[in-house]
């Protein structure tokens, strides 16, 4: 069977060259916020991704998202306070409901009427949040291995980690606590972050292509802290969020399986697929599956009153 590498150029070259995106910076909740978007495309509803990371900005779901520009206007963001996106007032304030608030400011201060929303990881959980808020804007969602409602997880990651790599990879993750994510320091959160990688792929090869960048602005860094600190649990918003979801699996996924089943088993309107052979980047690692089942989604005509 081909490599992930071999996989992912092959289904590249099969979309042809990258759509050209336009970026602006767009005001809303009184922050400016870097927007970037691809061209419209006749008769359908925009598509906002969100991504994960906490402390990251969207390059991470560009350029590997933008085979679904040929379908739909794609739109990214960076988050407050990360990338091009100016910092709120008093970072060290900063919650992830901040950022889910933004998802429907951003939405009406582009004129967008309604768009389809897509979270990765904790992305997933901002897209929860943002789409819960706003129904009557929201078409339909795609949470791709996001995280779960609540926040069981989160001190299961580091040893299950561990369990997945070996050598030099598990001798850098094992050399740092990951007690110090809950104190917001951006080096800590940075170092910890690029030394988990490895155990986010099923081929772990894919691994230095993706290797995240060091950060420095706190605002993300607050967020992610406090999360680990107090935990969250967003079951009421999640079973609030009735539109059509479809939840997205990696097999591999470092995130146990049981956090896709609860979103599932809580969302009023959801469908779960698992990609095989894939961790939690499957758009990365199984693009020709990924993609396809993505577009059949959100290519769906919807009930009336839901924008289909």
């Amino acid at each position: 069977m081909s490599s992930s590498s071999d996989r992912l150029a092959a289904f590249r070259r099969t979309r042809g060259r990258l759509p050209r995106r336009r970026s602006r910076i767009v005001r809303a909740r009184g922050l400016d916020f870097a927007v970037w978007t691809t061209p419209h495309v006749e008769g359908t509803v925009p598509l906002v991704s969100i991504n994960g990371g906490l402390i990251f900005d969207h390059a991470s779901l560009w350029p590997s998202l933008a085979p679904l520009a040929t379908g739909r206007q794609l739109v990214f963001f960076d988050q407050r306070g990360r990338g091009r996106s100016q910092p709120p007032p008093g970072a060290r304030a900063a919650r992830v409901e901040h950022d889910g608030a933004d998802v429907k400011a951003l939405r009406e201060a582009l004129g967008i009427e309604r768009w389809d929303v897509l979270g990765h990881s904790w992305g997933g959980g901002i897209a929860i949040l943002g789409a819960s808020q706003d129904l009557v804007g929201t078409r339909r969602v795609v949470l791709v291995d996001s995280v779960a409602p609540t926040s069981w997880w989160l001190p299961l990651m580091h040893d299950i980690a561990l369990n997945r790599l070996s050598g030099s990879d598990r001798e850098a993750l094992a050399a740092l606590d990951p007690h110090a994510l809950a104190q917001p320091d951006p080096a800590v959160h940075s170092t910890y972050a690029r030394a988990f990688v490895p155990a986010w792929f099923a081929d772990s090869s894919l691994a230095p292509q993706f290797l995240p960048p060091v950060v420095e602005e706190v605002t993300g860094v607050h967020v992610a802290a406090r999360l680990r600190r107090d935990g969250y649990d967003w079951r009421d918003q999640v079973r609030a969020l009735d539109r059509p979801t479809l939840v997205i699996y990696g097999e591999r996924d470092a995130l146990p399986r049981q956090t896709a089943e609860e979103l599932v088993a809580l969302l009023p309107q959801a469908t779960l697929r698992t990609i095989p052979e894939a961790g939690h980047m499957p758009y990365r690692e199984r693009p020709e599956l990924f993609f396809p089942i993505v577009e059949s989604f959100l290519d769906e005509p919807g009930p009336t009153g839901q924008g289909g």
